[in-house]
């Protein structure tokens, strides 16, 4: 409770009122929360199926690198995390009194990390695809595929860092 003073005419009048916040503003914090959540693994899911694919193909060929191919998938799953991360960051701020503000930057730094989490994870996932199959042709283009997947994977982390900033 706040108070106030409200002036009529000459007379000065103490009002108490309550601060209200829109009573839709959690669930724009909630839809952050799941957008978060979903999209993560929705780049995760997929990086990790593509990647698996590649990896399973070039495992006929060359059963002996399959577990050196194995990076792109375990660097997908990685994504669901940053999505999870988001949540119980964005979960812990939803508390009562909450904002339309509040509830609009929360969906905005879910939506960021989310989809973020997706973008890598579509990324990881084709890269990882063709990069195992190349490996398993040529073990010297390891390094090379490497170096995609991290900047792959960096595309998330830049959404996370900037959903929790």
């Amino acid at each position: 409770h706040h108070t106030a003073v409200a002036v009529a005419s000459d007379i000065m009048i103490p009002v108490q009122f309550e601060i209200l916040c829109s009573e839709t503003a959690p669930f724009f914090g909630f839809m952050g929360i799941a957008a978060a959540v979903v999209f993560a693994n929705l780049g995760s899911a997929y990086g990790t199926s593509k990647a698996g694919v590649g990896v399973s193909s070039m495992g006929v060929m060359n059963p002996h690198l399959v577990m050196r191919s194995t990076l792109p998938v375990v660097m997908a799953g990685i994504l669901g995390i940053y999505g999870l991360i988001m949540a119980i960051i964005l979960e812990g701020n939803i508390k009562q009194p909450y904002s339309s503000f509040a509830g609009y930057a929360h969906l905005a730094s879910g939506l960021c990390c989310g989809l973020s989490s997706l973008a890598a994870g579509l990324s990881i996932g084709i890269v990882g695809d063709a990069g195992a199959r190349a490996n398993g042709q040529q073990p010297r283009l390891f390094v090379g595929m490497m170096l995609m997947l991290i900047f792959g994977e960096a595309l998330a982390l830049y959404g996370l860092i900037a959903s929790i900033v």
